[in-house]
């Protein structure tokens, strides 16, 4: 992707690792659980990206549009790596083979709704041209500023060449962890420095997948 963007999207994510561990997956969910307010589901305008750093390439942020629906808002390069185009905008169905994508939509009510955390386990088959691939997914619900539960945090994790793009999965098998809340704590709160970005209705978006060319470059 080009460097000499001036959008608005830009946030300054760093350089990050380029292959990632499965600790590395856990420490991100220590880091969502560190940012729980009295058990409550962390507040998106909370993250910072500086809690991130190594896992920045691969993270992403992404909204609720619709039951089992969810668009990613910001993302890192990796995720725009496996798909071979901006990625910022698209459903995270994006990645997901069509006799898959059920799963999916129902694993994504699941973080909503439940809420809960929900880690996908994915696999590509290898093609023509088209290394065998294997993947996690992990998304981890978060409220907007206006409390309610429509966001989430997630990690795209890839092991194996990417070959040709784009590159979709299927589902192997789907973890949920079903959490606990404190209905208490869904009050207004002041919009704290990382992430944060205005509340703005949702317009409707054409399923096919987004050509946006507004794209998050990362930089130092």
């Amino acid at each position: 992707m080009s460097n000499n963007s001036t959008s608005g999207d830009i946030v300054s994510l760093g350089k990050t690792k380029k292959s990632i561990r499965g600790k590395d997956l856990g420490a991100l969910r220590l880091y969502w659980e560190s940012m729980r307010e009295n058990a409550d589901v962390p507040r998106r305008s909370h993250i910072d990206p500086r809690g991130l750093e190594s896992l920045l390439e691969n993270a992403l942020i992404a909204e609720k549009i619709a039951p089992g629906l969810a668009r990613m808002r910001i993302a890192g390069q990796h995720l725009s790596d496996v798909m071979g185009m901006e990625v910022r905008g698209m459903p995270i169905s994006a990645f997901i083979a069509p006799d898959h994508r059920d799963q999916l939509a129902l694993a994504l009510s699941e973080l909503f709704e439940r809420p809960a955390v929900v880690t996908l386990h994915l696999s590509a088959p290898g093609k023509l041209g088209q290394p065998e691939m294997s993947a996690t997914m992990v998304l981890m619900p978060l409220r907007s500023d206006l409390g309610d539960i429509s966001r989430a945090l997630g990690c795209f994790v890839t092991r194996g060449s990417i070959g040709r793009t784009p590159r979709r999965f299927e589902i192997t098998s789907i973890d949920i962890d079903r959490i606990d809340t404190n209905p208490s704590a869904t009050r207004e709160c002041p919009v704290a420095a990382g992430f944060a970005e205005p509340d703005q209705p949702f317009e409707p978006e054409r399923p096919a997948l987004s050509g946006e060319r507004s794209y998050l470059r990362l930089v130092k």
